[in-house]
């Protein structure tokens, strides 16, 4: 069984940092893709497998950065400079093989809020 668990949100002033981890077991990571998305399934990063290719949302360019440990079998999504349109449900995602994002998280909240 594929699980994805996230964990590192909560309550952060704009300005802040904070780093969201994902957890994955029960596929082959080092041949998984991965994504971080928040709301209803918009993009955020996006992660290939050897952690040589990145892309970005336009709105984190600059301000995000995702890596992955494949050895931990997860996901980072290190958050800086945010901002309160920031303010959402993060979920990492799964892409085993290219079969497209499959796995999902249960997904973790971050508040951007002086």
């Amino acid at each position: 069984q594929v699980q994805l668990v996230e964990s590192g949100g909560g309550l952060v002033q704009p300005g802040g940092s904070l780093r969201l981890s994902c957890a994955v077991s029960g596929l082959t990571f080092s041949r998984a893709a991965m994504g971080w998305f928040r709301r209803t399934r918009e993009f955020v990063a996006r992660i290939g497998w050897s952690g040589g290719d990145t892309s970005y949302a336009y709105a984190v360019l600059g301000r995000f950065n995702i890596s992955r440990e494949n050895a931990k079998n997860t996901v980072y999504l290190q958050m800086n400079s945010l901002k309160p349109e920031d303010t959402a449900v993060y979920y990492c995602a799964a892409d085993p093989q290219g079969a497209g994002y499959v796995h999902w998280g249960q997904g973790i909240q971050v508040t951007v809020s002086s």
